[in-house]
C-alpha cells in the first residue's frame, strides 16, 4: 500500500481491509482450522500444558502462538507451514521431556531446578539470589499464606515453575516479622518473644546478650526483638 492510500478517516480500510467479503468466510475455517491444531498439540504435549508450564513448556507455547498468527489473517499465507511448525514443536517438546525424564542434569538445565529460600525460619540469601527472589516478594509470599514471622516456617522452596511450597514448622518458634514496616500499629500490636533477637536481613536467632557481632548466616549487624 503507497502512502498516499492511507486516510485517517477510512474507516472501510481501517475496519475491513482491502481483502474480499468472502474472506471473512475463510478466516472461519482458518480460525476453527487452528483451534482444532493448538487442541491437539496440548494433547501430544501432555497434561501439564493445562497447568502451570515449565521453561520448556512456555517456549513451545509461545512458539505455536507466533506459528499460528499470520495464518490465520494473512490471505497470502496457507495453512500448511503452520502445522509443520507445530509438528516441529510437539516433537522437540516431547523430545525433551523423554529426556528430561531419564537425565537428571538434562532435566535440570532444560526445565531449571528448585531453590530453598528458607530453611529453619532463616533466610538463605544465596538462594534468593540465584532465583532473582527479593526478599520483600519472600514476605509476600509468605504473608499470601496467613503467617506474620519467619518461625512459623521450616522451609520455603521456589520450584523449577515458579512456584512456591511452604512447608510450616510444627512447633513455631520466634522469628523475624514478615509484615510491613509502615503497618506500625499492627505491628506494634504483635507479642515480642522477651530477651530473643533476630537478624533484621535473614532472621538468624541470636540471645539477648549477644547482639553486637556480626549475624553468622549473612555478615550484618542489625538486631531485633523477634514476634512470639
Amino acid at each position: 500500500m503507497k502512502k498516499e492510500d492511507i486516510h485517517l478517516y477510512d474507516w472501510q480500510r481501517i475496519l475491513i481491509g482491502e481483502v474480499p467479503g468472502i474472506f471473512y468466510v475463510e478466516i472461519l475455517i482458518r480460525a476453527a482450522a487452528i483451534y482444532l491444531l493448538l487442541v491437539l498439540s496440548m494433547r501430544l504435549m501432555g497434561r501439564r500444558m493445562a497447568s502451570k508450564l515449565s521453561r520448556n513448556e512456555m517456549a513451545a507455547m509461545i512458539s505455536m502462538a507466533a506459528a499460528i498468527g499470520v495464518p490465520i489473517l494473512d490471505a497470502n499465507r496457507g495453512l500448511l507451514p503452520a502445522y509443520i511448525i507445530a509438528l516441529v514443536v510437539v516433537l522437540t517438546q516431547r523430545l525433551v521431556s523423554y529426556w528430561a525424564a531419564r537425565n537428571q542434569r538434562f532435566e535440570a538445565i532444560t526445565q531449571g531446578d528448585n531453590s530453598m529460600l528458607v530453611e529453619n525460619a532463616v533466610i538463605q540469601f544465596k538462594a534468593m539470589k540465584d532465583a532473582r527472589i527479593t526478599r520483600e516478594l519472600l514476605f509476600a509470599q509468605l504473608r499470601s499464606s496467613g503467617l506474620i514471622h519467619l518461625g512459623h516456617v521450616k522451609r520455603l522452596y521456589m520450584e523449577a515453575n515458579g512456584a512456591f511450597t511452604l512447608i510450616e514448622e510444627p512447633e513455631p518458634k520466634p522469628g523475624l516479622s514478615v509484615l510491613p514496616e509502615w503497618d506500625s500499629e499492627f505491628v506494634d500490636k504483635q507479642e515480642k518473644a522477651p530477651n530473643q533477637y533476630v537478624c533484621y536481613h535473614c532472621g538468624n536467632t541470636r540471645p539477648a546478650t549477644d547482639t553486637t557481632s556480626d549475624c553468622s548466616n549473612c555478615g550484618h549487624n542489625e538486631w531485633v526483638l523477634a514476634l512470639k
